[in-house]
């Protein structure tokens, strides 16, 4: 397959200009971090679902019964990390509940924001 040098160029030209385009994104996906508190993490539905060791379908009749708090965009579903643990102390027994703040660090969390 031969490409002219005019075509090759324009091409070029065309795959710069996307290149930069992504680079603007990338920007603005890398400065979020300012948007959301340090303390209010996001989970989607498959970190969730891993998380709790549940299946999707759960994760949906928690959110249909009210039970789950989340929010959506561009038709992804979104948990806040603090709904989640409000979720989990009001649904779980005290041993399931010690023992997923054990694994997931919580206590290391709530004692790192009361010493700031």
């Amino acid at each position: 397959m031969y490409i002219d040098n005019e075509n090759f160029d324009k091409w070029m030209e065309r795959l710069s200009k996307k290149l930069s385009e992504i680079g603007q994104d990338l920007k603005s996906l890398i400065n979020t971090n300012n948007i959301l508190d340090e303390n209010d993490k996001i989970l989607d539905n498959q970190d969730l679902a891993f998380l709790l060791k549940v299946s999707f379908r759960t994760l949906q009749r928690y959110r249909a019964s009210g039970r789950l708090p989340y929010f959506m965009i561009s038709h992804k579903t979104y948990y806040r990390a603090a709904d989640i643990r409000t979720f989990i102390q009001e649904n779980a027994d005290c041993k399931t509940y010690e023992w997923f703040k054990t694994e997931n660090q919580l206590d290391k969390q709530s004692t790192a924001k009361q010493d700031e």
